[in-house]
């Protein structure tokens, strides 16, 4: 089993979990968060001053899955997400070793 964490732009959330669910992926976390890399942040005018505004306002996505739908699913992400301008996000891989459906206690595969 696999995590899959990815940060992408807001107005790219409904993009991306049309994609995972066209590809048979059936439930994500998604947080609203801040941050910054490349992108840097920017300047803004408010009342008259300028300010610096350092983290960009991001969604990170939360995606446990079966290792046979690693491939397909960060593609999905990818092709959703992207803009080709920098600020478009990452995505993480990570090794999940157990999930478990508090409900029914189901583990494994059988939880996701």
């Amino acid at each position: 089993m696999k995590m899959v964490i990815c940060v992408i732009r807001p107005h790219k959330l409904n993009d991306v979990k049309e994609a995972l669910v066209e590809i048979g992926i059936v439930g994500m976390t998604a947080i609203e968060v801040k941050g910054f890399g490349r992108q840097k942040g920017h300047t803004e005018l408010y009342r008259g001053s300028e300010y610096s505004v350092d983290f960009q306002p991001k969604i990170r996505l939360e995606i446990a899955i079966r290792e046979d739908q690693l491939e397909e699913t960060v593609q999905a992400i990818r092709s959703a997400a992207e803009t080709g301008r920098i600020g478009d996000g990452k995505i993480f891989v990570l090794a999940l070793e157990d999930v478990m459906r508090i409900r029914t206690g189901e583990t494994g595969q059988d939880a996701i």
